[in-house]
């Protein structure tokens, strides 16, 4: 016995050597060795011919190092260990292994399912039936003088039905209110029980084949209905591939793969999430590929996790640390396009509340204004002003091209709200406070908290590259 397990461990060691030299470490990453393959493979995938900022293999090592830097500070920080991690790793893994737990024999066993039960279910009520029908419509609220002049209509055609030679198809598109199937001389599609009117159905299923009926009404309308055939369901053969279709679109594959995960499972004696796990690592373990994908959206989710505590939701919720970057950094954010205005144009119907508007904003926070305006005059069912808040430049507003920036310009006043006017400041310079361009001061910022985060991470966790093997990347 232990001559046997020397004799697999040799093999294994064997074969590792061997894929150590098809696939050598091109770089150590907090003391991780990365195989060439899989720097390729991310390489690759994101420098395709599409990318507008293509990179070199060496222009690429950086940002493949402090990713791997994140990953490794995500990894430090345990959020791999997290419930809401695992759940959606486990669920996007899932997914990608679904279709190796499904054959083409159990789809086509779906198939021969569905189509024994539909062709039962039919079958056993009577099968399918050819009919035509010539329709007229009673509107749901139509009067009582409106329905007998309806129905003396319908009499009158099944009057015209009743002499010998008369043509149900020509007089179906003649005078049918049906428009699928006037066009066709009434004939509809076959049809099976239990998917048109009560009335409609339990006469087609009591007549016999080239039999007319008389008027019959349902919740639609009058009908008068000729039986042309009827039938058992379709061969397999000429439905086939609309059940397959079917089968796609409802997602059935999947509720295979899940019925057999779940089988395979039980027979093994192991848990689904167990099960899965091998049979993840089975398939990763033939399929570089796969195992590379799993990788990424692993290392994928944690990163944004981490960015977002340190670098993202951080830099967004920290006021103080924005009004504080923004003063220190004001000059880069003067306005080059001239001057902007802060404030509202805004449109009412009464000119007394050009002035009600103005004098109930005053003196408040910019920021608070609309809410302000909201509670005082839109705060019931009418409407008494419609506002534009924000920052304009020239060429945003009409109103604010018009009335601040004195242009000469024409603008369509608002429906129903014929008075324009507007209320605020014109900053000449820049912006008053870092809020007036809140989007690209947080953006700045964020950039700062990443580039001290990843000098951070150089200084913690050591990085070596191998020059040589780096040499050979996409060229082995």
């Amino acid at each position: 016995m232990k001559r046997i397990y020397l004799l697999l461990a040799a093999m294994l060691l064997s074969g590792g050597m061997v894929s150590a030299q098809n696939d050598p470490v091109v770089m150590t990453i907090a003391g991780k060795p990365v195989s060439r393959s899989e720097f390729e493979y991310s390489y690759n995938k994101n420098n395709t011919e599409g990318v507008i900022d293509k990179k070199t293999v060496g222009e690429y090592v950086d940002l493949f190092v402090n990713y791997k830097l994140k990953v490794q500070a995500a990894l430090d920080a345990h959020l791999d260990t997290l419930t809401s991690f695992q759940k959606e790793y486990h669920s996007y893994r899932d997914q990608q292994l679904l279709s190796s737990f499904v054959t083409a024999a159990d789809v086509e066993r779906e198939a021969q399912k569905i189509y024994h039960q539909t062709a039962d279910r039919i079958n056993d009520n009577g099968g399918l039936m050819k009919v035509r029908h010539i329709f007229l419509m009673v509107p749901q609220r139509a009067t009582k003088d409106q329905q007998n002049e309806i129905k003396a209509r319908i009499d009158s055609i099944y009057a015209v039905l009743q002499k010998k030679g008369s043509d149900f198809a020509a007089l179906a598109k003649k005078y049918s209110q049906d428009p699928s199937t006037a066009s066709k001389g009434g004939l509809m599609p076959l049809i099976a029980k239990g998917q048109t009117f009560p009335e409609f159905e339990n006469t087609v299923w009591s007549m016999k084949k080239g039999q007319t009926s008389k008027p019959v009404l349902s919740a639609a309308g009058w009908h008068i209905i000729r039986l042309e055939d009827h039938q058992d369901f379709f061969p397999y053969d000429s439905v086939r591939a609309d059940i397959h279709q079917f089968i796609e679109a409802r997602h059935l594959r999947d509720v295979i793969a899940k019925e057999n995960i779940d089988s395979l499972a039980k027979a093994k004696g192991v848990d689904r999430e167990d099960f899965l796990d091998g049979r993840a690592q089975e398939l990763a373990a033939k399929d570089s590929n796969l195992k590379y994908l799993f990788q990424e959206y692993h290392d994928g989710l944690l990163l944004y996790e981490m960015s977002n505590r340190l670098v993202w939701d951080k830099a967004a919720k920290d006021e103080q640390g924005l009004a504080k970057y923004y003063k220190k950094h004001k000059k880069q954010y003067r306005w080059t396009d001239g001057p902007h205005f802060k404030g509202i144009a805004y449109h009412v119907k009464d000119a007394a509340d050009v002035e009600r508007v103005r004098d109930s904003v005053k003196g408040h926070p910019f920021d608070q204004w609309a809410d302000i305006l909201r509670k005082t005059f839109n705060n019931d069912s009418i409407i008494r002003i419609r506002v534009e808040k924000g920052i304009f430049k020239e060429g945003d507003n009409g109103v604010v091209d018009k009335q601040v920036f004195h242009k000469d310009t024409t603008f369509r006043s608002m429906k129903d709200y014929p008075i324009d006017a507007t209320y605020g400041k014109l900053l000449k310079k820049g912006p008053e406070c870092y809020e007036d361009v809140r989007a690209q001061v947080v953006s700045d910022y964020q950039n700062v908290l990443e580039k001290e985060w990843v000098k951070a991470l150089r200084k913690k966790y050591p990085v070596e590259v191998n020059e040589q093997v780096l040499a050979t990347v996409n060229k082995h």
